[in-house]
């Protein structure tokens, strides 16, 4: 009844874990850029399908996923290999996948994200709504990192969350990963900023979708200045990361170093230009 997309890399620590949790599923596809570690040899011992592909951008990878590879089931699941499905979650998209008179045509979903043998809660972070459960026919990607959705109909929210291992192979795995995506959010800072598009502020106002609302603050951040202080205050005292002890902490300096890479990469750029 539902198809899963799992992209993956080099993922044959964190690979396990999740397709322990979709031993239910029988249409599993792992898009795989060219792991040199045993990553298709586990998604093969656990029936999925393997097809290979150069990772270019996410937008153009899940593009190119959802209009070149042919899934038995009209309903997609997608998730990443750090990522674990839990039943309630995989009984919510049964549900919905039985129904036929389902009018949606993508839902959206929150995660809760671990670090440190803790749920990191607060922060800014959660709840963050990202699209994973869709008609692939119904929905494009845009972005070059934390690619948005763009979808061909009405959609919906899960009550239900996927649980996010995003440090599970450790920092240094983390920081390489960020190295990437932050060189990918600089180009996406300056291609914002240099459109001199006006910022869509009623998308920031409280009842505004959280979607929508979570684009056009990053929109703001890419034209605010001391950006990883602010977001730094904005993670630990407003959004009272500090009740999450140590673990909240250390997220929040992380998160704001990860600021800082993109800031100094957005300067980088301009001064390769002049």
């Amino acid at each position: 009844m539902i198809s899963v997309l799992i992209l993956t890399k080099n993922e044959e620590f964190n690979l396990p874990h999740l397709m322990e949790s979709l031993v239910w599923c029988d249409d599993i596809v792992v898009l795989d850029s060219n792991s040199t570690d045993s990553t298709v040899a586990i998604a093969q011992s656990y029936g999925a399908r393997v097809v290979a592909r150069n990772f270019d951008n996410w937008s153009a990878h899940l593009n190119w996923a959802g209009t070149q590879i042919k899934y038995k089931y009209k309903w997609l699941y997608y998730s990443d290999a750090d990522e674990v499905v839990p039943e309630d979650l995989k009984k919510e998209l049964l549900h919905i996948a039985a129904d036929e008179d389902e009018q949606r045509v993508a839902f959206r979903l929150r995660y809760k994200n671990y670090f440190l043998g803790k749920w990191i809660r607060r922060c800014g972070i959660y709840p963050v709504w990202v699209m994973r459960f869709y008609q692939p026919a119904k929905l494009k990607w845009e972005r070059l990192v934390n690619p948005t959705a763009v979808v061909d109909g009405t959609e919906g929210n899960l009550r239900s969350h996927f649980l996010h291992y995003s440090f599970r192979k450790g920092l240094f795995s983390w920081f390489e990963k960020h190295n990437k995506y932050s060189s990918d959010e600089a180009v996406e800072s300056l291609k914002s900023i240099s459109s001199a598009k006006s910022i869509p502020f009623r998308s920031l106002l409280p009842w505004a979708p959280p979607a929508q609302r979570r684009v056009a603050m990053k929109e703001l951040s890419f034209r605010m200045p001391f950006r990883p202080l602010l977001r730094f205050i904005y993670m630990y005292f407003i959004k009272l990361g500090f009740l999450d002890g140590l673990a909240g902490f250390h997220y929040c300096v992380l998160l704001s170093i990860y600021e800082y890479m993109i800031v100094l990469k957005i300067r980088e750029k301009k001064d390769s230009i002049k």
